[in-house]
């Protein structure tokens, strides 16, 4: 399977983000085996820093630095899917500011909630940042559930319990790009919530 022959944006409404670096999951995926998906912000400006970008992405680089800090011994981010991990974003195109407009993260928490469902196996879901947060909490509104991460800073928030369609819920700090290296202190918070949402998947840190 891959995700985008199934989840695509149609209009491209939004107005705050780089329409032409819209990118959704195109890597081949057996939906059966995956069950941990991360979510992080939105698409890099640049393609070549994406999760699935040839070389040395930096999506890709950050999140197999914060899976080592976790216990982990992952070499790259093919390792990182072996362990049964989705990688995507909440917002499918890149920003154009520091901030995403409210409506843009509804528009994308559509594309959000069909890409989760084809993944039924998910025992957890990873939000890194506050714009996963959001989208995740506009998945649950569209469709009348009761809101998913309350409102309240990450350092208080995370590592509590919550829950949605049968996952358990991991509130984080962003882990893709660039913010991982200047924001060090947020590094060890970050390889906690991984080692707990891999553990609660079944999956032990190794270190």
């Amino acid at each position: 399977m891959r995700v985008c022959e199934l989840v695509r944006c149609d209009g491209f409404p939004c107005r705050d983000v780089h329409h032409e670096s819209h990118r959704v999951p195109s890597a081949e995926v057996d939906p059966g085996v995956v069950t941990v998906v991360l979510v992080s912000e939105a698409a890099p400006v640049d393609p070549r820093d994406g999760y699935e970008a040839e070389g040395d992405p930096l999506f890709a680089r950050t999140t197999v630095e914060a899976y080592r800090d976790a216990g982990f011994a992952v070499a790259s981010v093919a390792d990182v899917l072996g362990l049964g991990v989705h990688l995507t974003t909440a917002v499918k195109c890149a920003k154009t500011g520091y901030a995403i407009e409210p409506a843009t993260v509804r528009a994308c928490a559509e594309l959000l909630e069909r890409e989760l469902a084809l993944f039924p196996g998910t025992r957890s879901i990873l939000l890194m940042g506050d714009v996963a947060v959001r989208a995740l909490n506009e998945v649950a509104r569209r469709t009348g559930e009761p809101r998913v991460i309350p409102a309240g800073a990450t350092y208080r928030i995370r590592g509590g319990d919550f829950g949605f369609r049968g996952a358990r819920v991991f509130p984080s700090y962003l882990q893709a790009g660039p913010a991982f290296y200047i924001e060090r202190s947020k590094r060890r918070m970050i390889a906690e919530d991984i080692a707990a949402a891999m553990r609660h998947a079944g999956a032990a840190p190794q270190g």
